[in-house]
């Protein structure tokens, strides 16, 4: 993975997991009424602020908070960039 991109201070760029394109029974989830994903994975991480050091690290698989973060396109694919408050939880 070749991306040039550094978040700045307490940000981290995160890939989102895709979304479920079936329900448990096997119905297919047509595009419009799929859920936004709330986990991902950290693929770039900033210096972190001067007596906060950031906790999660590049590769990290994560839960954040379903309307966290800011949607960007990157080399053609999805990414949101967030701060480190927005995630709830290393998985």
């Amino acid at each position: 993975m070749g991306l040039n991109i550094k978040p700045l201070a307490d940000r981290v760029l995160v890939e989102p997991a895709p979304a479920e394109t079936r329900t448990a029974s096997g119905l297919i989830i047509p595009d419009n009424a799929k859920e936004k994903p709330q986990q991902g994975t950290v693929v770039a991480i900033g210096n972190g602020k001067k007596d906060e050091p950031l906790i999660v690290k590049v590769g990290d698989t994560v839960l954040y908070s379903k309307y966290g973060g800011t949607d960007l396109k990157l080399e053609g694919k999805d990414y949101l960039m967030m701060r480190e408050s927005d995630i709830l939880a290393i998985i």
